[in-house]
């Protein structure tokens, strides 16, 4: 009886071992001593990850993913995943950390933990530089493009005076074509298909003149995963007073971060 006893516990001492080891999997510790950290990106959504014309991923996060391996001083493993994929690739261990333009909401925040934002992502109010734009109410008299049924075809149907005339076409290629061809003044868009046309067309006049609404991305990484998500919180201010954010928000969006970026 002893012998089973004895055996009994110390199967049940290397299962509760084992399952702390894998729920805490891609701790920093783990990172370092591995030389390797898997970071998961998205592919599909430029201009935070896509694939460049020699099929090498390039973007906002590819970048930010290097920076973090170098600071690190280990090699960076670039995951592949889809939007529907970033959560379960930490949860399965597939990944160390996701930085694929994710965003934060206490939904999510049940399985996974977040960084402070480290990116912009907002829906907007966008124009040539010579279009005098400071408030909604500028928006009189003038035509404005949008995506029908869109969050921003809700919001700036709401939020431009009676007199604005709103144009809306059926997606996205065509409200952008609209805005290129000058059959309306004012684009309402999310600030990276304004990145988008920007990047595809240099020396092209398009500032932001409005943030409709403001959804920052944010890293992920396992919950629980304390040590990690502290590096990733001291990475993202370091990068932030030095400028390196900053100067790879400006290559890829096409300004700098808001200083209204938050932190957790």
């Amino acid at each position: 009886m002893l012998k089973r006893l004895s055996s009994f516990f110390v199967s049940v001492t290397a299962a509760l071992l084992v399952m702390q080891s894998s729920a805490f999997s891609g701790t920093l510790d783990e990172i370092l001593q591995r030389g390797t950290v898997r970071i998961a990106v998205m592919q599909d959504f430029a201009p935070f990850g896509a694939l460049n014309a020699k099929l090498e991923p390039e973007g906002y996060d590819i970048d930010v993913a290097k920076r973090i391996a170098e600071n690190l001083g280990v090699k960076l493993e670039l995951v592949v995943t889809t939007g529907a994929n970033r959560i379960p690739y930490l949860q399965t261990d597939k990944a160390d950390i996701v930085v694929a333009a994710l965003g934060a909401n206490p939904e999510r925040a049940k399985s996974i933990w977040f960084s402070s934002a480290y990116a912009p992502f907002y829906s907007g109010v966008f124009a040539s530089g010579k279009v005098d734009i400071k408030s909604y109410a500028d928006l009189a008299g003038k035509t404005v493009g949008v995506t029908r049924g869109n969050l921003e075809d809700l919001e700036i149907s709401r939020l431009a005076p009676p007199d604005a005339n709103i144009m809306r076409f059926e997606d996205n290629a065509t409200t952008t074509s609209a805005w290129l061809t000058g059959q309306v003044e004012v684009l309402v868009s999310g600030n990276t298909a304004a990145a988008v046309i920007a990047a595809n067309n240099p020396g092209l006049d398009i500032e932001s003149k409005i943030v409709i609404k403001n959804s920052p991305a944010f890293l992920g990484v396992t919950r629980g995963n304390e040590d990690l998500l502290r590096w990733l919180n001291v990475f993202i201010l370091h990068q932030r007073l030095a400028g390196g954010l900053d100067e790879l928000s400006e290559k890829w969006f096409g300004e700098p971060l808001p200083a209204t970026l938050p932190s957790l």
